[in-house]
């Protein structure tokens, strides 16, 4: 009859060791998995990608101009693809200005900036109040001219700004940020989502932080930029062709637009009142001086025209 062989005992002092061993591999492991979401992250950011050219300080101006426009041809083409995006964000905010809500833009730097432009242009392009499309830029207005250091990075101060001008559930809050991390936008989305607030954004990388905050995403992706990061070339084209087509889409669709002209513009300068006459001038058929008259004393070529339409003031 053969003899069992003899277990062999295993200490606690093993054991503890196997347990460290393994507990240390698993630790290893997680650290790698971070570091390959990590490095994912940095590879979705395209913004953040080196520039397909170097030593551009060795190029001729004329080398620089033509490597340049070759890269801001492809924004154009990277706009159109976002357009259905595009429409349902336009659409969603008409509903809810058509019933007296506000459209807010929302950014950091260049972003906010353009946001700033482009609201600050629709009271002399389209005749509306200056409180109906409002920009707001991470620093407040003296950011504008000169940048205020890491005024961005409050998740906060987004929101904290909104409520200075009552932001509420009838409005529209459009986010702008090239990198999609600003936590100034973010934070400001993800607290107008809470209130009831429609929320957009306009973002130059694929699944954004910014972009996952907004209910309606625009993602436009143009790829590194000619100067490595440098947000203000082709992102800040793309996000300022798409704000474009946001303001005068809307403006359009709230009736601010004949025909194809801007007869609620605000003639604020020798150039307006001279395009606003001609305007006058075209619909009525009447002399240079009878419309100019027209437009000083109604204010816009719209009000010019009904009041000589209604009155009959041919006679």
């Amino acid at each position: 009859m053969s003899k069992s062989t003899p277990k062999k005992k295993v200490s606690k002092q093993t054991v503890n060791k196997t347990t460290k061993v393994t507990t240390i591999k698993k630790g290893t492991v997680n650290k790698a998995k971070k570091a390959a979401v990590k490095s994912n992250v940095q590879e979705l950011r395209t913004t953040e990608k080196s520039s397909k050219y170097n030593h551009l300080e060795k190029m001729t101006t004329m080398q620089i101009l033509r490597n340049m426009n070759k890269e801001d041809k492809t924004v154009p083409r990277a706009v159109e693809k976002e357009l259905p995006s595009i429409e349902k964000l336009i659409q969603a905010a008409f509903v809810k200005m058509k019933k007296g809500g506000r459209l807010f833009y929302i950014g950091a730097g260049t972003s906010g900036r353009l946001g700033v432009v482009d609201a600050s242009e629709c009271p002399p392009t389209f005749g509306v109040p200056f409180n109906l499309v409002i920009g707001l830029i991470a620093g407040g207005d003296k950011a504008i001219r000169k940048a205020v250091e890491f005024a961005e990075d409050n998740p906060e101060q987004g929101w904290n700004d909104l409520l200075k001008h009552n932001i509420n559930k009838k409005d529209v809050l459009i986010g702008i940020a090239a990198s999609g991390s600003t936590p100034y936008v973010e934070g400001a989305l993800k607290l107008a989502k809470k209130a009831g607030v429609t929320t957009g954004c306009i973002v130059c990388n694929k699944g954004s932080k910014v972009a996952a905050a907004a209910k309606y995403p625009i993602e436009i992706v143009v790829g590194p930029e000619f100067v490595t990061g440098s947000t203000r070339l082709k992102s800040g084209t793309a996000q300022k062709l798409v704000l474009n087509m946001i303001s005068t889409g809307l403006m359009i669709k709230l009736g601010r637009v004949k025909g194809n002209k801007m007869v609620d513009m605000t003639p604020t300068n020798n150039k307006l009142i001279a395009r606003g006459t001609k305007m006058i001038m075209d619909e009525l058929r009447v002399a240079e001086e009878k419309a100019k008259t027209l437009l000083a004393k109604y204010g816009n070529v719209r009000k010019a025209v009904q009041a000589f339409k209604s009155l009959d003031l041919r006679k």
